[in-house]
Order: C-alpha cells, then structure tokens, then sequence
C-alpha cells in the first residue's frame, strides 16, 4: 500500500507526515495504471545510459556510465564516443553521470559533467566538470567541484545538474551510503545539494557562507541519495527527489539552510527490516512534499511543459527504477497532487526529459540500454 503526503507548487506547503501508521495530512488517491501510451524505440545498444540533454541543433547528448558520451540523432544514429571525457571510476553506481549544457551553450559551447572521480587507492567521490564542446571532442576540461571528503564506497554518487535561473548551478550529492551520519555533518558535502557559480565558486548568498566549521558550498543538508532534479517552468523553483531505503523515496523543494532529516528522520526502513533513526518528524527537519512506501527507486524527474499534449501540460513527470515506470503527478487547481498515473515501461528507467517535439524522452539503465520516446497514445 502506498502512503503520500499532498504537494503544493506553487506555495510549498509544508503538511504534517505519516505517524504512528496514520496520515495525519491529506492522502492522496491510490495510483491509476495507465497503459495507453506510445513507446518508440529511438536508439539501442547504449550501456547503462544515465542522462541526456537536448542540444539546438536537436541532437541528444548522451551519457554512458562506463565513461562514455555520444551525439544520439532523432533517428536513432548513435555516434562513436566524444573524446576528452575526464576519467572516471565505473563501479558499482558510479561513473559518468550527468551531463547539461550552460545556459549561454549557444556563445560558448560549453557543458557541464558530473561524474565519479577516482582518487587514492580505493577512494572516489562526485566531481563536476566544464568544458568546451568541439565536435567530436571535448577541449578546454576543468573540474570545478569536487565532493569532499573521497570515500571507499560504489554507492550513492547522486548526482544530477541543474541550472537555476540566476545561472548558478545546483549539484546533488548522496551521502555515499556507508557514511549516512555525514549528511547531517555540514563540514562535508556528504549527502547535500551545493550551489555553485557556472566556474565553481560560492555565490555570496550561499545559507552557509562565514559559518564556522560549515562547508560554503552547501545550500541543503540531510538528502540520501538525489538522483533526479528539475526547475518546475512556471515559477523557476529548484525541485529534488532521491531514493529512500525500504520505503521513503520523496519529493522536497530544497530551500536555502533546510535539512531535510536523512537519516535522523524517514519513511524507509532498514533493507533488513529495522527502522531508521527517531522516527519520521522531528522539529528543525522538512518533511517531504510528497512520498512513496514502498519504494519505486525514484530516478530522473522533469515538468511538462508544451501544448503538444496539452492532457500533460503542468504534470511533474518521475522515472523509477526498480518499478520500471514512469509517474506523472497532476496538479488540481489548488495545487496540490489531484492524481498519480503510472506508465509501465518495462525497463529501469534512469532519465527523462522533454524534448523539442514536446515528446518525452527516457534512457533504461540496462546493460543494453534504450532511448525511447513516450507520447500519449492517439
């Protein structure tokens, strides 16, 4: 059975959780299956894609977690790696990540990675990265950012890239699994969101800024593993949804200084069974706008946005993982969640985004991965 809080948009209104088995919000409705939908097949053979972005020519940038990034055409027309790429350490979760373009791509050529970054022996961590697209290649690559400290682990890397309006960027970080007290440690960038500038330094206005002992980069503390992010289009807000563990995958609206209660605070459990920390509210710590128990291993998340579809404009679009689907949430009027539709897929889905045809656009976290197109069906 699943439990949610409702979500508001445009005011972010914080309900009251899950306590003691009962909702002490507003429920949402249990979830339609909505199987009239349009897969396409666009692009096969892509191992363990993780994240695509459209560039202006209509192309895709596609990234492959073994370290690889590839032009993908409309028609499906795979190219052979891009060169320059920075290393990266293909374990476990890790590898390359991904990929978005600046937000002045069209003066300057220029795209931003995440990705795991090796370090001493067994030692790794999520770095990011800029540089120049040349064709066929990548020149000019600087990392910008480099989660700190390294951990020996090939868990939870987060991490997705997102431009905010004011052209800082936002990175997501997990807490690397093996060191889940760090994300409430505000000296590490262990299971946090920073914001950075487009070359790597902290804006002035970073919460955190001149706070002894406090890590200037970070922007929100107590995240778990953040592996889909997105700006909803109509009101510029920064919006996150990470995994929980056994249960407990969740939307918040990471705000400026918030901690949002890993692993003080969830609606997961042990993967054996025990419960986690003091319970699921504790005064200072956000609740999340919106949950799932059981977990569907929540992924890439995007807002629709075109009159293509006009059923689907204004929903907030979640690809899962483990549930091999996608969920879109619709807004009523009100603001808040008026329904959950899932579309089954089939396959892991890691990313999604709206395309320049107003298509979706996911890639399968498969060994043989997929691009695939999902309209509504006619």
């Amino acid at each position: 059975m699943m439990w949610r809080t409702t979500i508001t948009r445009q005011s972010a209104f914080m309900l009251m959780a899950v306590a003691a088995g009962a909702c002490q919000g507003q429920a949402g409705l249990p979830p339609t299956v909505n199987d009239r939908m349009q897969l396409t097949t666009i692009a096969t053979g892509l191992e363990h894609p993780w994240s695509l972005a459209f560039l202006p020519d209509g192309r895709m940038l596609v990234t492959e977690r073994p370290g690889r990034l590839r032009y993908v055409t409309m028609k499906g027309e795979v190219s052979e790696p891009i060169t320059g790429v920075p290393t990266v350490d293909a374990k476990g979760q890790g590898g390359l990540l991904d990929v978005a373009l600046d937000p002045d791509f069209g003066a300057n050529s220029t795209i931003y990675l995440s990705y795991a970054e090796p370090g001493d022996g067994d030692l790794n961590g999520t770095a990011v990265a800029r540089a120049k697209l040349d064709g066929a290649r990548l020149t000019d690559l600087q990392v910008i950012f480099r989660q700190m400290p390294k951990v020996a682990s090939k868990n939870h890397f987060g991490s997705r890239l997102v431009f905010a309006r004011d052209g800082n960027l936002f990175v997501t970080l997990g807490e690397r699994n093996s060191e889940r007290d760090s994300a409430q440690d505000l000296g590490t960038h262990l299971g946090k969101i920073v914001r950075i500038t487009k070359d790597g330094k902290v804006p002035a206005d970073n919460p955190f800024v001149g706070r002894k002992g406090a890590l200037p980069e970070i922007w929100s503390l107590g995240h778990r593993n953040v592996q889909g992010a997105t700006l909803d289009p109509a009101t510029g807000r920064f919006w996150a949804v990470e995994h929980g563990p056994r249960g407990g995958d969740e939307i918040n609206l990471p705000e400026a200084g918030r901690n949002y209660g890993w692993p003080v605070i969830t609606y997961g459990r042990e993967y054996s069974g025990p419960a986690i920390g003091e319970g699921t509210a504790k005064a200072g710590m956000e609740q999340p706008l919106y949950y799932w128990v059981p977990s569907i291993a929540t992924s890439g998340m995007t807002f629709y946005s075109s009159d293509t579809y006009p059923e689907w404009n204004g929903s907030l679009f979640v690809g899962a993982l483990a549930a091999a689907l996608v969920a879109r949430l619709e807004f009523g009027a009100d603001g808040k969640v008026r329904t959950e539709e899932r579309f089954p897929i089939g396959q892991r889905v890691r990313d999604i985004r709206q395309g320049p045809d107003g298509a979706l656009y996911l890639v399968t976290d498969e060994d043989a991965g997929k691009l695939l197109r999902l309209t509504p069906a006619q």
